[in-house]
């Protein structure tokens, strides 16, 4: 029986792949299949096991069946838009679609459009598209707010979203779902819509985010079938701290990754946060100086060119070692790279393996991470972590629903290209997960704050931004508005920040001003591995000079604390049963023996089915210890809530600390904890009104608000070189938030940022749930003498926000010898 025309393309695909030295993955012979089938879906697969291939083949495959005569015919138009999260996957991406395209004997041309890109550069794909052009989901918006844009996407088959995801939990997400909802209009039902990702928790609804589900015969989940292997090797220490406090042990532990190092052909050292990037590399550098131009670091605030050193030195294997954060993440292929070092706990299964995955990123080969822990209590998380990872334990990743910030910045977007007709548009946007639910009102509310300013901005005519002409087409007529909302698209919101730049001109980077304010002029600071004085800002610049100090302040950027899934959560309290069993069958539980010794003679060690409350005093006053091992955000809520709740009883002043572990209430005054338990504290009913009376909602509110603001388009950072201070955005923000309270409560942007608190900051379902597990938990309610183990480092957490002429370190030390003596 002769072939058929769809086998004798999937042939040439696996022929080529022979020519490589390679083997088809049965998962990537499916993904060409369902493509060549005309389907959408997602391709579920390890990292490193040529996830990339399964969909670039295809698409090329579609091109030569359709010009079997001409496979070498150039300017095809775009054929392609490879979506990608992070500019550093683009280089892989290219390179992986060239080498394919040269060896079919194609004229293909693969772009690259991201904030990199020249504008001369932009102008020729403009005006010439290449026929696969790697981009951002911020650069695709771009795209969309120009004239023309349905010509350029004109011959169109298909969008990848690469590492897909890492962008379903975020609005970075909701911008894909609404530029994928115009794509389908103006390409019809042949348009494609395929998303590459690693394992999470809920892939199902992640294809519900990126294809409708109205589809659904026309898509797929493609799986591979064969697992990463992954090694864990915890670094343990010589002698367990009994009384652990976060970040300490890490440092101790660095004599013993310095050998990690040397063992290995090239190492990827993971922190968590970029001070720590920076902490470590130099503790690194100060412990072996022949590291010196052996290792570097790597994080988001280096400078583009120094990053792409760094990427290229690892790419050549000239680098023993890089002190990363997740910048390096994603999915660059770093063959040469052999070890994983990860600096405290990922706080995340898919974290952890993502990372680990950066090692052995080749079909086959085994990833090996060296988990390092900063106290003594990660050691519990590390064996934690094991297990999510044999259980095939993977997290959920939560969708944006109903993010009127982007919609109302994605519709002026339509209305600057060349504008847009209501009946249309809010069909296609009820076509997202996003919007589906989106009513007429709401949807008459975003066009007349985009028209008119709404209720409240009526009077001001810069809020005036669409005008709807006697067509009935909204668009934007003013040239001036249009240049601000192009330099304003996207959904990243970070602090401001200035660029730091040498008095004798060179950049170094950008660091957040509200560093920078905390400095005075000749203060010493380490930034990207340099000693740097600072001399003064000028402008956006923040100006400096070499430093030989061997000391100086790490700057810390906000947001850098990861939040403990659920997941992972649940096996730490399996790991705390464990412990308190004296099940050692881990070596990080059999390390940890003496701590238990210790917490079990104070106080106790909470099984699954308990909760473990501590109360004592001593000179700084009533301590009140509550441990859920719920992970820090919803410790946050819950510290509110109980704090709230014991004050009906009597009228006390809390101050709150707390950690993945528990949380902390300390009083001046006797805490009437008995009481309170004997009144039903952890109720769920009345959960809505105690939370919003205990935590200052409104003010929390307020803070989240300034982010929706500024992806809405109330707030303007201001244009290249002349960026608005800090200070000037947050009070335009407050003024916005305050005059919507008083004079329009209904306004959808204002009860987004209540509903973002609720959802993802003090994640109320999460919170619920929590609460009806304690409820069916046995209360362990403890006295102790003194401060256990278990609440020592939430002790020193609180002392870390205060302002103190002491060392943190001395006075810890001071504490230790306290506690240690009966």
């Amino acid at each position: 029986m002769s072939a058929t025309p769809q086998q004798n393309l999937l042939r040439r695909g696996n022929d080529w792949f022979t020519h490589q030295g390679w083997s088809v993955f049965p998962f990537q012979r499916q993904a060409w299949q369902a493509y060549l089938d005309g389907k959408s879906g997602l391709v579920n697969a390890p990292t490193g096991s040529g996830k990339t291939y399964s969909l670039i083949i295809p698409i090329l495959l579609e091109f030569l069946a359709e010009h079997p005569d001409d496979p070498g015919k150039a300017n095809n138009g775009l054929r392609a838009v490879w979506l990608t999260p992070i500019r550093a996957l683009t280089r892989e991406i290219q390179m992986a679609a060239e080498s394919a395209i040269e060896d079919l004997g194609m004229k293909w041309r693969v772009g690259i459009r991201s904030g990199d890109t020249s504008s001369s550069d932009r102008t020729k794909q403009r005006s010439k598209p290449p026929e696969i052009l790697i981009t951002t989901p911020e650069s695709l918006h771009l795209l969309m707010a120009s004239k023309g844009y349905e010509k350029f996407f004109g011959d169109l088959r298909v969008l990848v979203s690469d590492e897909w995801h890492e962008l379903i939990g975020t609005k970075r997400g909701v911008l894909v779902e609404l530029a994928l909802s115009r794509l389908r209009a103006i390409r019809g039902p042949a348009f494609r819509t395929w998303g590459i990702s690693a394992t999470i928790g809920n892939m199902e609804e992640a294809l519900d985010v990126l294809v409708p589900a109205h589809t659904a015969e026309h898509r797929t989940i493609v799986r591979a079938g064969h697992a990463k292997e992954t090694q864990m090797i915890t670094v343990l220490p010589d002698e367990i701290e009994t009384f652990p406090w976060a970040g300490h042990l890490g440092i101790k532990l660095l004599e013993k990754v310095i050998p990690i190092i040397y063992s290995s052909g090239s190492t990827l050292i993971f922190t968590n946060t970029r001070s720590q990037c920076e902490i470590w590399y130099q503790r690194l550098l100060d412990a072996d100086p022949e590291l010196s131009g052996a290792i570097a670091m790597h994080h988001g605030s280096i400078s583009r060119e120094l990053r792409d050193w760094v990427e290229d030195a690892l790419h050549e294997g000239t680098l023993k070692a890089v002190v990363c954060t997740s910048s390096l993440d994603l999915g660059v292929d770093f063959r040469p790279v052999e070890t994983i070092v990860q600096i405290g706990s990922p706080k995340g299964v898919a974290r952890f393996l993502q990372r680990a995955g950066r090692s052995g990123h080749q079909p086959g080969a085994t990833s090996t991470i060296h988990f390092v822990p900063t106290h003594s209590m990660e050691l519990l998380e590390a064996s934690a972590l094991r297990r999510c990872m044999e259980g095939g334990v993977i997290e959920s990743r939560i969708p944006y629903i109903r993010s009127f910030d982007v919609l109302v910045q994605y519709l002026v977007t339509l209305a600057v290209s060349g504008g847009f007709r209501r009946d249309e548009v809010l069909r296609e946007v009820r076509g997202t997960f996003c919007y589906a639910s989106i009513s007429d009102e709401e949807f008459a509310w975003c066009l007349d704050f985009i028209t008119t300013g709404g209720n409240s901005l009526g009077a001001y005519d810069e809020y005036h931004k669409v005008i709807r002409d006697e067509d009935g087409v909204y668009k934007v007529e003013s040239r001036k508005v249009a240049t601000m909302h192009r330099m304003s698209i996207g959904a990243i919101v970070s602090e401001t920040t200035l660029t730091i730049k040498y008095m004798s001109g060179g950049y170094i980077g950008s660091i957040e001003e509200y560093f920078i304010s905390s400095l005075k002029p000749g203060d010493t600071f380490w930034f990207a591995g340099r000693s740097l004085k600072f001399v003064k800002v000028k402008g956006n610049d923040a100006l400096v000079k070499r430093s030989n100090a061997k000391k100086g302040k790490v700057p810390s950027w906000r947001g850098g604390r990861m939040q403990l899934s659920s997941q992972l959560s649940e096996f730490l309290r399996l790991a705390m049963g464990e412990l308190k069993r004296e099940d050692y069958h881990d070596p990080e539980l059999l390390k940890l023996a003496p701590l238990r010794d210790i917490q079990v003679k104070r106080s106790a060690v909470p099984a699954p089915d308990e909760l473990l409350i501590e109360y004592f005093h001593d000179r700084e006053g009533w301590h009140l210890v509550v441990y859920p091992c719920e992970g820090r955000g919803i410790h946050e809520g819950l510290a509110s809530l109980i704090a709230y709740r014991i004050s009906q009883f009597a009228p006390l002043t809390f101050t709150i600390a707390m950690n993945d572990y528990g949380f902390e209430l300390l009083s001046d005054q006797p805490i009437p904890i008995e009481e309170a338990l004997g009144s039903d504290l952890f109720n769920v009913t009345e959960l809505n009104a105690d939370l919003n009376a205990g935590i200052n909602a409104t003010e929390m509110a307020r803070r989240r608000f300034r982010d929706i603001a500024a992806i809405a388009g109330l707030i303007f950072k201001g244009y290249p070189g002349k960026h608005k201070k800090e200070k000037h955005l947050q009070s335009g923000s407050q003024l916005f938030f305050d005059v919507f309270s008083d004079y329009e409560p209904s306004n959808l942007l204002l009860q987004q940022a209540y509903d973002e608190i609720m959802t993802f900051q003090l994640q109320e379902a999460r919170l619920r749930s929590a609460l009806d597990r304690i409820n069916a938990q046995k209360i362990l309610f403890l006295q102790p003498e003194k401060a256990t183990p278990f609440g020592f480092a939430l002790i020193v957490d609180r002392l870390r926000e205060r302002i103190s002429s002491e060392k943190l370190e001395d006075r810890i030390k001071r504490m230790r010898l306290a506690l240690v003596w009966d």
